[in-house]
Formats: structure tokens, sequence, C-alpha cells
């Protein structure tokens, strides 16, 4: 159905009279904006823009689009204009942790997070009662070096199929393809500790912990080529202490990778985060 709710999101050379001219064109369409927020990088001369507004007749999101394309053109504008009141597709993958993804689950039950679960992905069968409770379909997908590829492929069918925006990698312990990864460029979240590269491979917080590491943070990224080298949304940290087990700090990370991974998806759904080369432009909320 035509919405009359949308979010535009632009990004281009800064240049004299962008948000004037944007905001005199969605007037003309009948437009009255509800929410703006603008930045412009000195360092690039890039100017990034996103703007929620309403319009007194429902139209379809490419209807609208059409209409700003005058402007968009004009200023060589890399921009998008989605229906607000559409709920997101999301595909969530997890292998046996299962703390991000009971996480995310519950925000979107609850309303905090709007977006519509598609599938779950895992290599392994853990998570299976959990995605049959709340209705998802599941996946179980075992990945070895010799069937990776066949894997990767299905994954990429299911995200065409269902539709799905997004994936999110919420602790599943598979290190994508570089094919897979710049197919979803700029589709899939991570979430992983942030004591790399000083604590790598098995037991991280037990190692953490042997060298009495005094904050324990977590850091949620967009996936790229370069391992837990992209493009980061969201990050977080917690002091601890000497008086704490290793235990201890497992509880501590497994919290705060579940928070944390949470808000960079939100903030991705609402289109609040664009990309600045290797790194985002972050539109929080007033």
């Amino acid at each position: 159905m035509p919405s009359s709710h949308f979010i535009m999101t632009l990004t281009c050379d800064d240049q004299r009279g962008i948000v004037a001219t944007v905001s005199n064109a969605i007037t003309a369409l009948g437009g009255n904006i509800q929410d703006s927020a603008q930045f412009r990088d000195p360092e690039h001369n890039r100017f990034f823009m996103r703007i929620a507004f309403e319009t007194e007749e429902p139209h379809e999101p490419e209807a609208v689009a059409a209409r700003l394309k005058p402007v968009t053109a004009a200023y060589g504008m890399a921009s998008d204009v989605v229906d607000a009141e559409r709920k997101p597709k999301i595909v969530l993958m997890v292998s046996k942790f299962d703390h991000a993804l009971l996480h995310l689950l519950y925000q979107i039950r609850v309303g905090w997070m709007e977006a519509e679960v598609v599938a779950i992905v895992s290599n392994h069968e853990e998570s299976r009662a959990t995605a049959e409770a709340a209705g998802i379909p599941y996946h179980v997908w075992p990945v070895n070096k010799d069937n990776k590829a066949e894997q990767e492929q299905k994954l990429l069918d299911l995200v065409a199929e269902t539709g799905a925006e997004l994936v999110v990698l919420a602790r599943y312990m598979q290190v994508l393809s570089d094919n897979l990864s710049r197919a979803l460029a700029g589709r899939v979240i991570n979430i992983h500790h942030s004591f790399l590269p000083s604590f790598k491979g098995a037991k991280p917080y037990h190692q953490a912990h042997e060298r009495g590491v005094k904050l324990i943070g977590a850091t949620a990224h967009y996936v790229t080529a370069d391992l837990d080298e992209g493009p980061i949304i969201e990050q977080e940290t917690e002091r601890v202490n000497h008086a704490l087990s290793a235990e201890d700090y497992v509880a501590v990370g497994r919290d705060i990778e579940s928070r944390v991974l949470a808000r960079a998806v939100r903030l991705h759904l609402q289109r609040r985060v664009l990309l600045n080369g290797h790194k985002t432009v972050v539109f929080m909320r007033g």
C-alpha cells in the first residue's frame, strides 16, 4: 500500500543551497519535514543528510524519489527514499552462543526495534527451538572448507527470495568469504569483542582476564573483506576489576555485545547510518 511517511538519505559533494533546495522540493510535493539531520565532512568536502517527512497524500517511495530526481541529479546526489512505515526484513545468523540473537528477538517483540525476521540461519542446531517458538524459519547449514561456497550461495538465494535488506551476524562464528562480503556490501552487520588484535582465537575473555584487562568492550560494524575491520557503527565499554573471575568477564562481554549489536541494527534500519569511506556518519536521535 502507498505510504505517507518517508525517510530520505543523501550523500554528495558539499555545495551551497543543498538544505534549502531539498526542503523546498519536499514542500512542493506536499511534504512536511518531521526530522532532519546533516553533516559536512570538511576533510573530504562531503555532505550527508537524513530527512524524515510526511506527505498529504499517500505515495509509493519510487514515485517520491522520481519527484525529487531533478534535485538529486542537479547536485550529483547518491540518494534513497524508503517507506518509513514498512518493517524492514532481516536475516539473523548465529552459531552456538545465542545471547545476541535472543536480545534482538526480544527487542523486536516488544516493539523497540521495527523489523521482520524472515529467517534464522545457523551452522548448528542449538537455536532451532528458539526459532520455532517465534515462528521463524530455521536453516541449519554446516560450513566446512569444501562446502563454504555452496552454503554462502544458499544465503544469497535466501536474501533474494525473502527480500531481506540486512543480514545480522549475531555471534555467527564463521568468516564470510570476500565474494560474499562484496555481494552484500553495506548489508551485513557483525558484532565482536573489542580485545582485537591483542586477544585472538579461543576464549578471548579468559585471555583478557589472565592479563588483568580493566575495560571490556564490543564493536558492531559492517562486514567487509577485511576481517573485523569494516566501518564501525556502534561501540561500548565497561570497566572491570581484579575481583571478577574469567566467567564474570564473559558475562559482562555477553551483555555488552547484545546491547551494542541491537543499537547498531536499529540505527541501520532507521536509516541513521551513512557510509563515509572506511567510516560511518551516524545520526543519533536528538
